[in-house]
């Protein structure tokens, strides 16, 4: 059937030369060693595991003959596609890599790889991980070195007052708290 009949959403999937997501210029590619570790981990799996099944399923759907309406052909080269994006983009990401292991510092003073307990205006606490822009997980409390929020705490003491600059306004921010902790 001619494509011109069956509607596909194109947009969705970026062109095969299309350049990955990468950092800002300028901005170092700082990470913990267990982020180091979890990008190893996803590239060997991608590496080792995934695309070795993927490309067994291709093999045998085209071994069965049409491919033009081979669903296991077609979504397998799909993904095949994607999974050799991914193994790119990892092995750029972990070539740039600055393993920065702050664990057991002592230190008062906010640097990469700080756990820093915040208190807001209201009173809340809460406690803030400043690690690499691929460990990001707000709901773990884990900020990129670059965010906002972590570019207002670097290198400010605990018992500083330091002020939150967002789009919804200002906020000052006491910082209870400075720690270097593993992180998992």
């Amino acid at each position: 059937m001619s494509k011109a009949f069956v509607r596909e959403d194109d947009a969705a999937e970026a062109p095969e030369g299309a350049p990955e997501p990468v950092p800002l210029p300028g901005r170092r590619n700082y990470v913990t060693p267990a982020g180091y570790a979890r990008l190893r981990a996803e590239l060997k799996q991608l590496v080792e595991v995934e695309r070795p099944e993927v490309v067994r399923t291709v093999s045998w759907a085209a071994s069965n003959g049409d491919r033009s309406e081979n669903g296991d052909y077609i979504y397998g080269k799909k993904r095949l596609r994607e999974i050799d994006r991914r193994v790119r983009f990892l092995i750029k990401r972990l070539e740039s890599a600055e393993v920065v292991d702050s664990a057991g510092r002592e230190s008062d003073q906010v640097f990469f790889g700080a756990t820093v307990r915040v208190r807001s205006p209201g009173g809340e606490a809460r406690s803030l991980t400043i690690v690499g822009a691929d460990e990001v997980d707000p709901a773990r409390g884990r900020i990129s070195w670059f965010a906002p929020i972590a570019r207002a705490l670097l290198k400010a003491r605990a018992g500083d007052e330091v002020t939150l600059r967002s789009p919804a306004g200002r906020e000052r921010l006491e910082i209870l708290d400075v720690q270097y902790l593993p992180i998992d």
